[in-house]
């Protein structure tokens, strides 16, 4: 039979402006002849008129206008409910661990600081610990009701992922006992902790982030009403939206700038996602009312001013602009969101794709290794989380594989990796000082905040694998999975060992006779355009790293398109010092594997681990951290001696998949990806040195 397949092959240029039907990006041609120099004088001998410049003002004033005018998106992802992970992989492995720990954590445990704060009985329930300590004679925990929330985003992700129905009757549980707390509280405001500590936050005195807190429970309740159905959930975030449309309503704009130094998250977003919802406009202007202009403004005229900054109070920021942009057009936060992210994926990003140090931005952009260098805490998770968010949204509007080259670098290093196998158990950082090992969260006497955004991160692994438009489909991540697109008929399997194996296969399982467009992403880590056969049959076309493949035909079930993903050894070197290196086998970051000597379940799992140092609190609660004090104090750290560029000419494969040896070194090494090693001290940056 003769094949109708048509193939195009793009760049990534290219494809940004054919993705959508009709849709164009302006091409910038540079101008053949350069105009001529303007002269210095004018003909009769004077000086040139000055030319006056436009004031460089800040973007965004006081007030912003706005009105509800949503923008099209080019793509958008499938539905969670019509993506399903096939089992015996590692993501799904990651997606049956954290169900278990969901599992074992009680609703009424959780609920336990709402009710007391709301003056109902919490009946045996014992309270959690961490940063969900309550008050009972010791010092609280001032973000205590935060895990609550990103429990309830996690057990809709979960419902909609894999139909899990006892996730979604607990949740629905906890959102009817919240309902009743929040009633008797008068039926707007919700929250583990009293109204007087907003007092103290409009004076200005030390409160440690109530408005993040209270954002994590709307934000909670939104994804319980939209991805689980639950219509109480949505009445109860929009009565914790009036409340916080009162309690902004009365402060001036300077003083809300002021408020908004203290972590207020992503409250705005929510804001946002439920007026366009409710097409309440007024619901907006709340949200507006939480952009805070010392940061959105640097970022509209594409300054970097992020140097010192709290990294995970911002991102969630630059999120809100991103929706703030998709309900209103305005395309100044569109260039706020756009910017932000091209600044931290390019300039402030280590090897993993991970970004920050002690929780901050401490350097100026590209000065990674110096910033590396001031403390062992780098690339919090929860920063790792919210930027793959963001990376969504910027994709939404311009479907670029690059933004999933990135993707798929920060999900397979930074967050595959960084569950602990079995248990669900999650991380705070991923440490990339050398000699460190990966430490885990209690079961009930932790709740860090990246504790939590872990279990929404692998409660929705099925949220980007595939994307669509009107014209077909995007293959974004090469994961065992299905996508079932009922309204076109449509069903697609694929399985792989990725990327254990380099070999995908993606099969058709139900089609219709009507033509359909398959974009499959050629990742723009290869050397070289892949191999792609369909039904067996190799394809005389391919296309180049960083792009995309275009198979457009009528398919029917039991076609089958496969592609190879040949991978190879290549370097990453630090920004501002070529001689500081990491090494990745294509898609994998690989780190040298150091041993477990002296190591403990200790030094691996606990509630307040430091690095080095005493316990630390922080407005009463324990700090987590990683903990690189060595139990083997003479733990050497080799530099290694390399003839040329070429990392293959002195690492070599070794008879296991993915394991590698160093050669020719006085102390050699052995180095394995990142995401497989756990309870061993590794080191992922090494000092290389010419020969």
């Amino acid at each position: 039979m003769r094949d109708h397949t048509k193939i195009k092959r793009l760049s990534r240029r290219e494809f940004g402006g054919v993705v959508a039907a009709g849709a164009a990006l302006p091409m910038l041609v540079a101008p053949q002849n350069p105009p001529p120099t303007p002269p210095t004088r004018q003909p009769d001998g004077t000086p040139p008129p000055q030319r006056r410049l436009v004031p460089d003002v800040p973007p965004f004033e006081a007030n912003l206008e706005l009105a509800l005018q949503p923008v099209a998106l080019r793509a958008e992802p499938f539905p969670m409910a019509q993506v399903r992970l096939l089992p015996n992989n590692v993501y799904y492995d990651a997606q049956e661990w954290n169900r278990g720990y969901m599992a074992r954590l009680e609703a009424d445990r959780m609920l336990y600081t709402f009710r007391v704060n709301a003056g109902l009985p919490h009946g045996a329930a014992k309270p959690l610990g961490g940063w969900e300590q309550p008050e009972n004679g010791q010092r609280s925990s001032e973000l205590r009701g935060h895990f609550i929330g990103h429990f309830l985003s996690a057990s809709a992700l979960l419902h909609a992922s894999t139909g899990d129905t006892a996730a979604k009757s607990k949740a629905d549980y906890m959102v009817a006992e919240l309902a009743r707390c929040q009633e008797k509280l008068g039926g707007k405001y919700l929250s583990a902790f009293p109204t007087t500590w907003w007092d103290r936050l409009e004076k200005g005195e030390r409160v440690w982030a109530p408005f993040y807190t209270i954002h994590k429970i709307m934000a909670g309740m939104w994804d319980m009403h939209r991805l689980a159905g639950n219509t109480q959930a949505l009445q109860v975030l929009e009565g914790m939206s009036a409340w916080a449309d009162e309690w902004t309503a009365t402060k001036s704009f300077e003083h809300m700038q002021q408020i908004l130094t203290i972590e207020f998250g992503g409250i705005a977003e929510t804001l946002y996602h439920l007026a366009a919802q409710t097409k309440n406009d007024r619901l907006a202007r709340v949200g507006d009312r939480f952009q805070k202009r010392s940061f959105i403004n640097p970022l509209a005229l594409h300054r970097d001013e992020l140097r010192g900054l709290h990294v995970n109070t911002h991102i969630p920021q630059a999120i809100a602009a991103a929706r703030r942009y998709e309900i209103s057009g305005d395309t100044r936060f569109h260039d706020v969101a756009d910017y932000f992210f091209h600044e931290v994926s390019t300039a402030r990003t280590y090897v993993t794709g991970g970004t920050s140090n002690a929780e901050a931005w401490l350097a100026p952009p590209r000065r990674l290794a110096a910033e590396w260098q001031m403390s062992a805490n780098t690339a919090e998770c929860c920063c790792a989380y919210n930027m793959l968010k963001l990376a969504r949204h910027l994709y939404s509007w311009r479907p670029d594989s690059a933004y999933f080259d990135y993707y798929e670098r920060v999900l397979l290093n930074h967050r595959i990796g960084t569950i602990r196998p079995k248990v669900g158990t999650t991380q705070y950082y991923l440490s990339l000082t050398p000699g460190v090992w990966k430490t885990f969260n209690t079961e009930d006497q932790t709740f860090w905040c990246c504790t939590g955004s872990g279990l929404e991160e692998y409660a929705k692994l099925t949220d980007s694998i595939y994307w669509r438009d009107r014209d077909g489909l995007y293959v974004n991540l090469f994961v065992p999975s299905e996508v079932d697109w009922a309204e076109q008929g449509f069903k697609l399997r694929q399985e792989t060992g990725y990327p254990q194996s380099q070999h995908t296969t993606l099969t058709i399982v139900a089609a219709r006779t009507e033509p359909l467009a398959m974009r499959l992403r050629i990742p723009g880590w290869l050397r070289s355009a892949p191999t792609v056969t369909i039904n067996g049959k190799t394809l005389d076309a391919s296309a180049a790293p960083g792009s995309y493949l275009t198979l457009t035909r009528a398919w029917k079930a039991g076609d089958r398109v496969e592609l190879d993903l040949p991978m190879h050894l290549h370097v990453e070197a630090m920004p501002d010092d070529s001689r500081l290196q990491a090494f990745l086998y294509g898609p994998l970051v690989l780190a040298g594997d150091l041993g477990a000597e002296g190591l403990t379940e200790a030094h691996i799992v606990g509630p307040n681990l430091r690095v080095g140092a005493p316990n630390v609190e922080q407005n009463g609660s324990p700090l987590a951290a990683v903990n690189r004090t060595p139990p083997v104090p003479d733990l050497e750290i080799p530099t290694f001696r390399a003839a040329g560029t070429d990392p293959g000419s002195w690492i070599k494969p070794t008879d296991k998949p993915e394991v590698f040896r160093t050669t020719g070194q006085k102390k050699d090494v052995t180095p394995v990806p990142l995401n497989s090693l756990f309870d061993r001290r590794y080191s992922v940056y090494w000092r290389v040195e010419r020969t």
